[in-house]
């Protein structure tokens, strides 16, 4: 059966200048990033000795736009590559198109010219935090467009009728293979001041890398050796997001449950229980800083993913918004004897398009983002009739022209 390709297209609001891009979404694989692969369509006779630019612009914005006074900016906007397209600077050898590439060049004639950008090494990932009722402005986050432009010469920045800027993410999907075999697990004891003996509450996770929409499950340990008891047990799942840009950290729960089961834990009793959370993004709408992977409109968005980094470097050379997760259970033992609690950090990412868990993640019902993969290796063995075009049109925000 021949699958069709889905390349996405944006028109300029002249309808001189249309850009296609055979994705939205380019994976960071920590050793590669894949590469911005698109082809731009100029109408015939419409330069007129006029050059035309293609640029990749990160928008990183780290404080709200309404407290900017007196000059003062919240945000960078930094063009992480760029190049003249027409006339070419650099000839685009045929052998070095990709496929999606020599499919529109061949569909779309002589005006097609193709184009390929890089991402730096260790640029951020996408990721934008979900504002609150109150908040206006563009939201918290890092996020990519590309830009294609026509100028009558190289100090000019464009017109909005002849320009074309299309939002894209820079994502990262889980390794094809899971490293080792080793649990996360917590083990923590809490004594009193005033009476001998100590509870112990011990947290063992199923495994250390989570898919989005899947199920985490906590195996939670209690011996209560005190005098006190322990009157509830409380878990959640933790997002903690760091925005570097300010040093600045802060801590969301995306998810969470309260059980009184097997409570009170009196003195010389112990207690086992299993327990399962499922963070998903549509469990949290309408919550102040949440960190989601997409825009805010979109249907399938995800919560962001955690941060990866290369090996041998540090997550603190990371920049952008790293995120990192921890399962949180708490221990109410009392007006007195205050609360015994400990994290167990675990990953939660995408599964890598190709490996075996993301059939089973595409089964799951509220993960409906992965589905997008299924377009990344579709290209081969089709023919250029094959080819479904969609427009941009869902992402015609308040920067929909980045001047």
């Amino acid at each position: 059966m021949v699958v069709a390709v889905k390349v996405f297209k944006k028109t300029a609001p002249n309808g001189k200048v249309t850009v296609y891009l055979g994705k939205r979404d380019f994976i960071d694989h920590l050793d590669h990033t894949d590469p911005i692969d698109g082809v731009v369509v100029v109408e015939d006779g419409y330069l007129q000795g006029r050059k035309l630019y293609g640029q990749v612009i990160t928008v990183y914005r780290y404080g709200r736009e309404e407290d900017e006074v007196m000059g003062l900016k919240f945000s960078k906007e930094m063009v992480v590559a760029s190049e003249q397209l027409i006339p070419a600077k650099k000839t685009v050898e045929k052998e070095a198109l990709t496929t999606i590439q020599e499919k529109l060049m061949k569909k779309m004639g002589p005006n097609a010219t193709p184009f390929l950008f890089r991402f730096p090494d260790m640029s951020p990932c996408s990721v934008i935090l979900q504002p609150g009722e109150d908040d206006g402005g563009k939201p918290l986050g890092v996020e990519y467009y590309v830009k294609v432009y026509v100028v009558a010469n190289d100090d000019d920045k464009g017109h909005k009728r002849s320009t074309v800027t299309l939002a894209i993410k820079k994502l990262q999907h889980a390794p094809m293979v899971r490293e080792g075999n080793r649990l996360p697990s917590s083990l923590v004891s809490k004594g009193f001041t005033f009476s001998s003996g100590k509870i112990n509450l011990e947290v063992t996770l199923d495994k250390d890398l989570y898919y989005h929409g899947e199920k985490i499950g906590a195996n939670i340990m209690i011996s209560n050796n005190s005098r006190k008891q322990v009157r509830n047990i409380k878990v959640y799942v933790v997002q903690h997001c760091e925005v570097t840009m300010v040093n600045a950290q802060f801590s969301k729960y995306v998810a969470s449950l309260e059980t009184r089961e097997g409570c009170p834990i009196t003195p010389g009793a112990s207690f086992t229980k299993v327990v399962y959370l499922v963070p998903l993004a549509s469990s949290n709408k309408d919550r102040r800083g949440i960190a989601l992977d997409g825009r805010l409109k979109d249907d399938d968005v995800n919560l962001a993913s955690s941060t990866l980094v290369p090996e041998g470097k540090c997550p603190i050379d990371a920049i952008g918004i790293v995120i990192s997760y921890s399962l949180r259970v708490k221990l109410n033992c009392g007006t007195l004897g205050g609360e015994l609690v400990t994290d167990v950090p675990f990953k939660l990412l995408n599964p890598a398009p190709g490996s075996i868990e993301k059939d089973k993640a595409r089964a799951l019902k509220k993960m409906k983002s992965i589905e997008r993969s299924r377009y990344e290796n579709s290209y081969t063995n089709d023919d250029d009739d094959n080819i479904i075009f969609e427009d941009f049109a869902r992402f015609r925000m308040s920067r929909d022209e980045v001047e």
